[in-house]
């Protein structure tokens, strides 16, 4: 008897030897990360102050979208949205939203945009550039990025940088 105890106790800490060996095992993504897309919008009352982009998400996906608020040094200035900029003419609004086949890009606000001059509609609703941003959510979930900030998002996510 107390052969056949030495064996299954022999067996079981094998099993618990081969069941335990750490796998690194290379998980390999269907997906291609990120997915980018750059938007120049044109806001007026034709388009009704938006602007459509195809693309297609998947339910695992964070969509980000930066507007290009400036130039510093050649280099282009990306601010998150939605983002509400406090003018002396009023709040303008910069939103999106999106499904699974594209992101809608909105000017809006109180101002009323028939108001305003040319140097309003140039600044602020024509040639208006956008970024939007694809990531996996899985992977920020719980992540240490900070997604206001285009450049910590690119940095986290080894995405090569557009100009």
């Amino acid at each position: 008897m107390k052969k056949y105890f030495i064996y299954l106790l022999l067996a079981i800490f094998g099993l618990v030897v081969v069941s335990c060996t750490n796998r690194d095992e290379t998980v390999v993504a269907t997906d291609t990360y990120p997915k980018m897309a750059d938007i120049t919008a044109n806001f007026n009352p034709g388009n009704s102050y938006s602007v459509s982009q195809g693309l297609s998400i998947n339910s695992t996906d964070v969509v980000l979208v930066y507007r290009q608020s400036g130039v510093d040094n050649g280099n282009p200035i990306w601010q998150q949205i939605p983002r509400t900029l406090f003018l002396t003419e009023g709040e303008l609004d910069y939103d999106f939203d999106f499904t699974k086949n594209d992101v809608l890009i909105e000017a809006g606000g109180t101002i009323d945009f028939s108001l305003q001059n040319a140097a309003f509609i140039a600044n602020y609703l024509s040639n208006q550039r956008f970024r939007i941003v694809l990531v996996p959510a899985s992977k920020g979930k719980n992540a240490q990025v900070d997604f206001s900030d285009y450049q910590s998002v690119i940095k986290f996510y080894n995405i090569p940088d557009w100009k």
